[in-house]
């Protein structure tokens, strides 16, 4: 027998909001005590005037509100016999998880590859939004372009070759949501064709590797001295190669000229691709940045930029200048992948790239970090037993421990005690058994304001590790 509210005088509690109205607090609550099983099929409702009368609602709100529920399958209406509770099947009450704290930003942020985010170009940017939203055709809000914009490919196409050397056309540009997402869609794209083998710098980025691995490839270490890459030790059977030509990461040394010439003659004599990662090749403090190896064959270079270290990593834009031949392949891998990168933001950077305010903002950026990166060395400089590595340039800077200590792992754990966030070598080398220990500081994430208390808290760690040695 079906149950009947109007006539058992059953005491329901509906809960009526009326802030959006009150059809639709009167919709929500009856909805609600259905699903929570307060309501349960069979249920007979009262007739409208007597729930209208009953809640002191209108009739006319409530046979509204019975129509519309009747129409999504929570009650039922028949003539002659009422409005009756459809057979909806409770919803189970599962228990709230609590909500995991995010994560605490470290007081002191030296982890190496990061800009300082507090020098965002702010005005600029709106400058450049305004002016994009102005001119802006309807169908900018459409759905995007896989390959990107034409207007950031043609800016970058001409920044590239101006800034960097790279000799490229707005047709070979492909714009992805940030670099992590161009290693991967390379790496598919490797696999896809028949490379079963790729090198990598050993050290090197861990990114690579594990694109490599994820693709399906086999990443094989390439041993790396003090003149970059060594090209010489090229497995045979690798299909690819990636480097950090103009600035290694971890070890900062550009690849020796020598060297640049080689690869790129295997490239040529083999068919192999070269992979290049100008992560930071905008940043070179005591000459004109090296220019890429990408202009010296680049039908045999992918080259990779990323606005992550110029701008902010927040904007998740990156760019590939490719070989002919792939192009195709890694639009439709990025088809696949998310159909297009966000369009506004690619048109508020070519923007900014044509009317050189970009170029304006890495030369002032320029100038900060060369200072930051001087204080770093002199205040290790005062530390005995380090070692500072590389050329000034980038956004870091590795500094190898002594042989005999301190452990590697235990500054680390010190530095996280006094909330200072650092890199170490270790986790960059494909197997750091018996390999150099060290740390990779960066000196770009904190605010000038910020930066000489990090500093502090650094030296003070690394004073108290090394005892006997600082002078």
């Amino acid at each position: 027998m079906p149950k009947d509210w109007s006539g058992s005088r059953l005491d329901l509690h509906l809960d009526i909001d009326a802030t959006g109205g009150r059809r639709s607090g009167l919709e929500a609550a009856l909805r609600a005590a259905v699903r929570e099983g307060r309501l349960t099929a069979g249920t007979r409702l009262p007739s409208t005037r007597g729930l209208a009368r009953e809640l002191g609602l209108s009739r006319g709100t409530v046979s509204a509100a019975f129509g519309q529920l009747a129409e999504e399958g929570y009650l039922s209406t028949r003539p002659g016999s009422g409005t009756t509770v459809a057979d909806v099947p409770p919803r189970a009450a599962h228990p709230v998880r609590p909500r995991e704290p995010a994560p605490t930003a470290p007081r002191h942020d030296l982890r190496a590859g990061l800009p300082d985010i507090s020098a965002f170009p702010t005005r600029a940017w709106l400058a450049a939004t305004r002016r994009v939203l102005t001119r802006a055709r309807p169908e900018v809000f459409g759905a995007g372009d896989p390959q990107g914009r034409i207007e950031l490919r043609t800016a970058l196409a001409d920044h590239l070759g101006r800034t960097r050397g790279v000799v490229t056309t707005p047709d070979r540009v492909v714009i992805t949501s940030g670099h992590y997402q161009s290693v991967g869609l390379l790496g598919g794209v490797l696999a896809a064709n028949g490379t079963g083998v790729a090198a990598v710098e050993d050290p090197g980025h861990h990114l690579y590797r594990e694109a490599v691995r994820r693709a399906g490839l086999t990443a094989l270490p390439l041993p790396v001295d003090g003149r970059g890459a060594r090209v010489d030790a090229l497995p045979r059977d690798a299909g690819a190669v990636f480097l950090t030509p103009s600035h290694h990461y971890p070890t900062g040394v550009p690849l020796h000229p020598v060297r640049r010439q080689a690869v790129c003659a295997w490239a040529r004599a083999t068919g192999g691709l070269i992979v290049e990662d100008d992560y930071d090749g905008e940043f070179r403090y005591d000459r004109q940045p090296v220019g890429a190896v990408q202009g010296v064959a680049p039908d045999h270079v992918v080259y990779c930029g990323t606005a992550s270290k110029t701008l902010g990593p927040a904007l998740r834009l990156a760019w590939m200048a490719l070989p002919p031949h792939l192009v195709g392949p890694v639009v439709r891998a990025k088809r696949e992948a998310d159909l297009y990168t966000e369009t506004l933001g690619q048109l508020v950077l070519a923007d900014l790239i044509a009317t050189h305010a970009y170029d304006r903002h890495i030369r002032a950026a320029r100038l900060r970090y060369r200072g930051r990166r001087e204080l770093l060395l002199d205040r290790v400089a005062a530390i005995g037993g380090l070692t500072a590595h590389g050329v000034p340039a980038g956004l870091h800077a590795l500094v190898t421990l002594p042989p005999d200590g301190p452990a590697e792992h235990r500054l680390l754990t010190d530095c996280a005690r006094h909330g200072l966030a650092l890199r170490g070598l270790s986790e960059l080398h494909h197997d750091p058994e018996g390999r150099p220990q060290g740390l990779l500081i960066g000196f770009a994430a904190p605010s000038d304001r910020a930066y000489p208390q990090a500093l502090d808290v650094l030296c003070g760690v690394l004073t108290r590790s090394v005892p006997g040695q600082h002078t």
